[in-house]
């Protein structure tokens, strides 16, 4: 008897290789991966989100009277990407969008090695936008899985060593539904795998919008299933977590809410969340601001840092607006400029570098542009 207790017990402790029977990734490409997201999110550092499409940069000029063009989009990643090395302080990656991959300097100089240069790690965005998800109330999946592997291979090949894929999930009386929530864990999950093999660390993005005026609460509740599922699916797919990075919303009220919330009402939500549905292996989570104000959006990050509960990743940024706001205003389009909206850019991302240690003290005073909200309904990059 005590001899089939033992072997059975020795049975039991066998390493299992059920789950490397087809192995998808080698030692040496796992290795590459992990070290990759490891660089992106280490000390307080975080991700400039600079791969906003040629509309959506459209909507940002405009609010400054700025001609879109691309020129003046080139001018202005010019004077972000250009600034000290110091910044390689607080900005671990930078997203750029295909035709800023391609873009280069007044010198002549690619914007991706100025950026490699810094010691900056560049990623790109590899989804092609929204499409109706058909019997659903105005849902919608994520296109750019055909040909996708090609994609990888070639920016690849062109410098980025990670990539950003944003599927979107609303809230209200009747979303998301179960199949929204479904299809975009499985398309999260299959974009992330072709990614990792050809060597691009995949930014899983499933952002629950602030539209509505749904409370904290729903936010999380959603939120939660959400997560589940797009773990669930990363999982099935084989994904190798510990080269993957995560970029979520912030738990948070809908933008139409009358109740209002502290940052550490959020960081609670937040971080409550995150423990219930992401797994530890995940080496870094980067929010998304979603509209927030710059200040508010660092507020958040540093009150989530602070949180009690455990923290088994890095907690850090991907902002765009929460990065970019105060510099624009700066700008204008104005080359006389330069040195108002870099100095503008490296403060928001040396106070973001900061709440993402727990450090960030509030001054108590904000100029306009860092207070004003970045909220847009259905926001789409």
């Amino acid at each position: 008897m005590n001899l089939s207790f033992n072997c059975l017990r020795a049975e039991c402790c066998r390493p299992t290789t059920m789950a490397y029977r087809f192995p998808a990734l080698t030692a040496e490409q796992r290795k590459e991966l992990s070290d990759i997201a490891k660089r992106i999110v280490a000390d307080g550092k975080g991700i400039l989100a600079a791969d906003e499409s040629v509309g959506t940069m459209g909507s940002r000029l405009q609010r400054i009277k700025v001609e879109n063009t691309e020129e003046n989009r080139r001018q202005f990643r010019e004077m972000l990407f250009s600034v000290d090395k110091s910044i390689n302080q607080s900005i671990g990656g930078v997203i750029l969008f295909h035709e800023t991959l391609y873009q280069k300097d007044n010198q002549g100089k690619w914007f991706r090695d100025i950026l490699k240069e810094k010691g900056i790690v560049v990623g790109i965005k590899l989804d092609q936008g929204a499409v109706p998800l058909a019997g659903t109330n105005g849902e919608t999946s994520i296109q750019g899985l055909d040909g996708l592997s090609q994609r990888c291979a070639q920016y690849k090949k062109d410098g980025a060593d990670f990539g950003k894929w944003r599927a979107v999930l609303k809230i209200t009386d009747q979303c998301p539904s179960n199949l929204a929530i479904q299809e975009n864990a499985n398309v999260l999950a299959r974009y992330a795998s072709i990614c990792q093999q050809n060597g691009l660390v995949p930014i899983v993005e499933p952002e629950v919008i602030p539209d509505g005026d749904h409370d904290i609460e729903h936010c999380q509740y959603v939120s939660e299933k959400v997560l589940a599922a797009v773990y669930k699916a990363l999982n099935d797919h084989h994904v190798y977590l510990e080269g993957t990075l995560l970029k979520p919303n912030m738990v948070t009220a809908g933008h139409a809410c009358t109740k209002k919330y502290t940052p550490e009402q959020v960081a609670m939500a937040t971080v409550t969340t995150l423990c219930r549905t992401v797994p530890a292996a995940v080496p870094g989570i980067c929010f998304l601001s979603g509209g927030m104000s710059e200040e508010d959006a660092t507020l958040n990050l540093n009150a989530i840092n602070l949180c009690p509960l455990p923290k088994p990743w890095k907690l850090s940024f991907s902002y765009g607006r929460a990065l970019q706001a105060s510099a624009l205003d700066a700008w204008r389009g104005k080359a006389e400029n330069k040195k108002a909206t870099q100095e503008a850019f490296v403060k928001r991302a040396q106070a973001n570098c900061q709440a993402a240690k727990g450090k960030y003290v509030h001054s108590g005073t904000s100029s306009s542009a860092s207070s004003q909200s970045l909220f847009t309904p259905s926001y789409t990059y």
